[in-house]
């Protein structure tokens, strides 16, 4: 075959560190969202959704064939900590993330999901959610380092 194909939908998500709810200004949340959709077009891996809440955000995106997941995260992190530096001088994203696959016939759920966050988060915690995006993905973790 001389092309090389790909379809993996990756459903992203890490949090500022220690969970600081420095995104609780709607406008500064929205705007990061789209400067994380600006930094994953450019790296070829088209933004279906963004979302999240004022302590970690939700990236629902076709993962290009040309980048790493380590690089893909570390390239959203770092470009958008510099974007948000200038407005918020203590920000930080936290040293981890997680990152699971989304079948196609799945990718409405998921951003719907991502686009409810606020309505998800009055009931649980970031923590709350990200174990049982874990366990729903059957993802090993060892709890002395998931929360850096």
């Amino acid at each position: 075959m001389p092309q090389a194909l790909s379809a993996v939908n990756i459903h992203t998500v890490f949090s500022i560190k220690n969970r600081v709810p420095y995104l609780v200004d709607r406008s500064l949340r929205v705007e990061l969202h789209r400067v994380l959709g600006g930094i994953s077009r450019k790296l070829r891996c088209p933004v279906l959704t963004v979302g999240g809440v004022a302590d970690h955000v939700h990236i629902l995106s076709i993962l290009s064939r040309t980048i790493t997941q380590a690089d893909y995260v570390k390239e959203l992190k770092r470009a958008s900590s510099i974007w948000i530096k200038p407005k918020v001088k203590e920000f930080a994203w936290q040293g981890g993330y997680g990152i699971f696959s989304v079948g196609h016939s799945q990718i409405p759920i998921v951003k719907g999901y991502i686009l409810s966050q606020e309505a998800h988060h009055q009931t649980g915690t970031f923590q709350e959610e990200f174990l049982a995006l874990l366990h729903a993905h059957d993802v090993e973790w060892d709890e002395r380092y998931i929360w850096d």
